[in-house]
């Protein structure tokens, strides 16, 4: 049956519980939830986990489409989104907060309409690019992170406000390969406002914290960089935190035996963060002269990493791809969503947001097409509103891990009648 026109789920009065069930709501993935689905509301009962726990046991609710406000059809609605895409010169497919599959489908349909692709999270996605296309870097992965890191520092981030079982499985797991023992692990925090608790080890040893003033990470940074070459600085203090305290930290990372640096795009948002990125990564590389070290860039929430790899797959580019032209052409400036609404180079905006964010899309002039699960209210301005499931939940689908190494397998939890986004692209694609 085609899961854009599936049947109403039937009420079912029993309590199921599957194990081994990845989540998407975050970039983890992490994939040993157990999720209980009491007659179609659902649970989380292992896994702590806030996100976790926000988008499995959203309330389920049968929303019809909508025109313009006004409640329509599947067909209907299908019919509109068609006609505004014909009508269209230049789209932009917004959001993609989506799986692999509906991926697949946005793409497609760029490519038919001549439209531009963008994640909602493209800002903080490319304070990454930027600095790997202009200097590279040197990267692990969780299970690196997991298996041998000695040395683990947080730069401007806390892990945990993001991925809230980050600590959990990759810091103090119980179990780990080579012998390393986790609870002997030195955590280290730059910048202010974290929550440090989770840092705290199993025993009891707290965190090196040093309080620098967050967007000024960057000399920090600088600072490190220059007494690890041995040079001296003529200040007693840089970003808030005292040169000797900065030594201590050199120490300790100099002393590391596989030690790894994290940070976080979306917890830089200042202009030009991607020189931040590039100074971390350096810092990564001058330390390899003395010992190992890695970097490891802890983001990729709502979906952006699966949105970023599909169009990489079938384009040959990274998001942020124009297909107006007949042929995909890359521009990480000219095809950004704000600066594209803004100047009014779109005439149509069709946004996808299945996860827990982006769920109300950006203002603009241009009709817009929203595609997301049933809402309590849409915003009378969406042209056109067809509600959808979300992967992992309502459909089975495939994500792709923040480490970039790793795609996993999501299942459906529970029935439903929502179509997914890579139905409601088919249906699009087939009549247009």
């Amino acid at each position: 049956m085609n899961p854009a026109t599936a049947a109403p789920p039937t009420a079912r009065s029993d309590t199921r519980t599957q194990t081994s069930v990845t989540c998407p709501f975050c970039s983890l993935l992490c994939d040993d939830l157990e999720v209980t689905n009491r007659g179609g509301s659902l649970g989380v009962s292992a896994g702590d986990c806030a996100r976790a726990r926000a988008g499995f046991e959203r309330e389920y609710t049968v929303q019809p489409p909508q025109i313009g406000g006004r409640s329509v059809s599947l067909e209907e609605a299908v019919a509109a989104a068609v006609r505004l895409l014909r009508g269209a010169r230049h789209p932009l497919y917004g959001g993609l907060g989506t799986d692999v599959a509906g991926m697949r489908g946005l793409l497609a349909l760029a490519d038919k309409t001549g439209g531009i692709v963008d994640h909602m999270l493209g800002d903080s996605m490319y304070r990454n690019i930027l600095a790997m296309q202009d200097r590279g870097w040197i990267l692990t992965t969780m299970t690196e992170v997991r298996n041998r890191a000695d040395v683990v520092v947080f730069a401007n981030l806390d892990a945990v406000s993001d991925h809230p079982r980050f600590f959990e499985r990759n810091i103090w797991n119980a179990d780990s390969m080579f012998g390393l023992p986790t609870k002997s692990r030195q955590v280290v925090y730059l910048g202010e406002g974290l929550n440090t608790r989770p840092g705290i080890s199993p025993d009891g040893r707290k965190p090196l914290h040093l309080k620098n003033e967050p967007e000024r990470l960057g000399e920090l940074i600088g600072a490190l960089r220059a007494l690890l070459a041995g040079q001296s600085l003529q200040a007693e203090a840089v970003a808030g935190v005292r040169v000797s305290a900065l030594m201590k930290l050199l120490g300790i990372m100099k002393g590391a035996k596989y030690g790894v640096i994290i940070w976080s795009p979306p917890r830089l948002p200042f202009a030009s963060a991607d020189l931040i990125v590039e100074a971390i990564c350096d810092l990564v590389k001058e330390l390899n002269a003395q010992t190992r070290f890695s970097g490891f860039a802890l983001g990729g929430n709502e979906g952006i990493l699966t949105a970023g790899a599909v169009c990489a797959w079938q384009s040959g580019y990274q998001l942020r791809t124009d297909f107006g032209a007949g042929f995909p052409e890359f521009d990480p400036t000219r095809n950004a969503t704000a600066r594209l609404l803004e100047n009014d180079d779109v005439d149509l905006l069709m946004w996808t947001a299945t996860f827990l964010a982006g769920h109300t899309p950006p203002a603009t002039r241009a009709p817009t097409i929203l595609l997301a699960p049933p809402l309590p209210s849409v915003d009378s301005r969406c042209a056109v509103y067809i509600p959808v499931g979300t992967p992992g939940v309502d459909h089975r689908g495939q994500m792709c891990r923040v480490d970039n190494v790793v795609s996993l397998p999501l299942h459906q939890v529970r029935e439903s009648a929502l179509p997914s986004v890579a139905g409601v692209c088919d249906l699009l694609l087939q009549s247009l």
